[in-house]
C-alpha cells in the first residue's frame, strides 16, 4: 500500500500520471504507453510475473525476442533460426533450465521464468530496467542467481530501479533507496551505513505525525 508499485508502472507508462513529470535522460515523456518508454530505454519486470511478465502460451524462445522481434525479421519473414541462436546464448548465460527453446514458459520454474524476462530486456538492451519485486515466489538458488545478475546489469551501467519488501536485499543491493508511505516519497537515502530499523523509522515516521 505504500504506492511502490504505481509509481513505477507509471514511469514505464502503464498507467497515467495524476500531476508531475517524468523526464527520462533530458526528454519529456509526452505519450504515457509502455511503447513510448521502450523507445526511450526503459525496461520493465512486473510484480506479478505469471499475469503480467510472461506470455505464457508462447515458448522460451518467443518470450525471449517478444520485445525485440522486429530485428529477427529478414524481408518480410521471421528469422527462427537467429531467435534460437539469441535463446541458445541467454539459457546459457542465464543458466535457464528448460526442455527445449519451444517449451512453453508456463512449464518452467518461477526463477526461470524470471531470468527468461531479465533476458528479455537484456536483449532490448535498455538503459533503465525496473524490476517490481524479481525475486518474489523462486527458490533460494535462483534468488541468488538473480541478485548477481542485478549486479552485473548494473556494473555494465544499467539503470536499475528495483522495488522489493525484503530489507536484507533492499541493503544489499541498493546505492540509494526511496523510501515511500502511503505514496509519498518520505526520503532517499545512501544505502550505505544504513540498516532496516532506520529505513522503518523514516518509513513510519508520518504516522506520529497523524497521530
Amino acid at each position: 500500500g505504500s504506492g511502490r508499485t504505481e509509481m513505477v508502472s507509471t514511469i514505464f507508462g502503464a498507467r497515467e500520471p495524476d500531476y508531475g513529470e517524468i523526464i527520462i535522460k533530458g526528454e519529456k515523456m509526452r505519450l504515457f504507453t509502455p511503447k513510448n518508454a521502450i523507445d526511450l530505454g526503459v525496461g520493465y519486470v512486473p510484480e506479478e510475473r505469471r499475469v503480467d511478465g510472461i506470455i505464457p502460451q508462447l515458448s522460451v524462445r518467443e518470450n525471449i525476442t517478444i520485445a525485440s522481434i522486429k530485428k529477427y525479421f529478414k524481408l518480410l519473414k521471421l528469422d527462427i533460426q537467429k531467435e534460437n541462436e539469441t535463446t541458445k546464448e541467454y539459457t546459457s548465460k542465464m543458466n535457464i533450465k528448460a526442455a527445449s527453446h519451444e517449451q512453453t514458459i508456463r512449464e518452467l520454474s518461477g526463477g526461470n521464468q524470471q531470468k527468461v524476462i531479465l533476458s528479455r530486456w537484456m536483449e532490448v538492451g535498455c538503459d533503465i530496467l525496473i524490476l517490481d519485486e524479481p525475486t518474489r515466489g523462486i527458490d533460494v538458488l535462483a534468488k541468488d542467481e538473480i541478485h548477481q545478475l542485478i549486479r552485473k546489469m548494473a556494473d555494465s551501467g544499467t539503470t536499475i530501479i528495483m522495488v522489493s519488501s525484503e530489507m536484507e536485499e533492499i541493503l544489499m543491493l541498493s546505492d540509494r533507496i526511496l523510501i515511500m508511505n502511503e505514496g509519498q516519497m518520505m526520503d532517499i537515502v545512501e544505502a550505505e551505513g544504513m540498516n532496516s530499523e532506520e529505513i522503518l523509522s523514516i518509513a513510519l515516521s508520518d504516522f506520529s505525525k497523524k497521530e
